[in-house]
């Protein structure tokens, strides 16, 4: 494996061609100066999907982000619709990193207004609000 930096390329990278560009940041640099990081793309990191935010706490550590996934259930007749819901993913985030997330995703949300995704005063998601301990 190589160590200098590689691009996804082609259509199955949703990634930006930045997305190590926040590696570099004052929270990494250290009593000597700072660091410089290189960002080097792992191209056999699995994706992982979900539909939905199952739990998402910040207790001033860290911010733990919990990602699910819905299933149905065999639909059969006359029988209302009903699923199960797993978790596919948590993540827990330091605070320097979950800014960095909150930033990006103000982003994204702007960059989907513009473009006339999301009208500005709808809101993205109908959720309940965080839980802060």
């Amino acid at each position: 494996m190589s160590s200098e930096p590689t691009r996804a390329t082609g259509s199955s990278s949703n990634w930006p061609a930045d997305a190590g560009a926040a590696a570099t940041s004052p929270a990494s640099s250290s009593e000597r100066g700072s660091a410089t990081i290189r960002y080097i793309d792992r191209a056999d990191t699995n994706d992982t999907f979900a539909d939905s935010i199952t739990g998402l706490i910040f207790d001033s550590q860290m911010l733990r982000i919990e990602l699910g996934v819905t299933r149905s259930d065999e639909m059969k007749s006359n029988a209302p619709i009903s699923g199960r819901r797993y978790p596919a993913c948590r993540l827990v985030l330091p605070p320097a990193a979950a800014v960095d997330l909150i930033n990006r995703m103000q982003q994204i949300a702007a960059a989907l207004t513009q473009a006339g995704v999301v009208k500005p005063t709808q809101r993205l998601a109908a959720a309940a609000p965080p839980k802060i301990l």
